[in-house]
């Protein structure tokens, strides 16, 4: 009899790489969410929850401790050696470097862009809208989630 798609959600779920991959994802987002509420001096509502599930960008980049989580079980579990581990690796690095380098300086450019659409719309009274400004990481916060990433992959691999 074949399975039918969430007979073993349960054992889906005890997979250590799944475990780590989620708790990466869910601390890191976490993490940030208390910073922004300890530096912006935030109340709970919904721009903590924005921040929670959603926001981009931030300390620690919840994309390398995500990457570094996976790649961590997938070394220990199937081998460094392994084609898998490679893949893994390769996948993070691409990852990582969006982070810390693509989207960031797409980012930066779009604050200077809205910076003219706003000019433009003060003195020439256009009706420009402004675009999305999409927060990359600085190296730091790269780190950051890489190291929590990893110590998150070495902790459920270990369980």
């Amino acid at each position: 009899m074949p399975l039918q798609p969430f007979d073993n959600l349960g054992t889906f779920f005890s997979q250590p790489i799944i475990l780590a991959g989620i708790s990466a994802w869910f601390l890191a987002q976490f993490i940030k969410a208390l910073i922004a509420i300890l530096k912006y001096n935030s109340r709970l509502g919904k721009g903590l929850i924005v921040t929670f599930l959603w926001s981009t960008g931030g300390m620690p980049s919840s994309h390398s401790a995500v990457v570094s989580a996976v790649t961590t079980v997938v070394g220990f579990q199937e081998g460094v050696t392994s084609t898998l581990f490679g893949v893994s690796l390769f996948f993070s690095l691409l990852a990582i470097r969006d982070a810390l380098g693509v989207r960031r300086a797409a980012g930066l450019q779009a604050k200077v862009l809205n910076q003219i659409i706003t000019d433009l719309n003060q003195k020439h009274g256009m009706a420009y809208k402004h675009v999305k400004e999409i927060n990359g990481h600085k190296a730091a916060e790269v780190f950051v989630g890489i190291i929590l990433g990893i110590f998150l992959g070495i902790a459920y691999t270990n369980l």
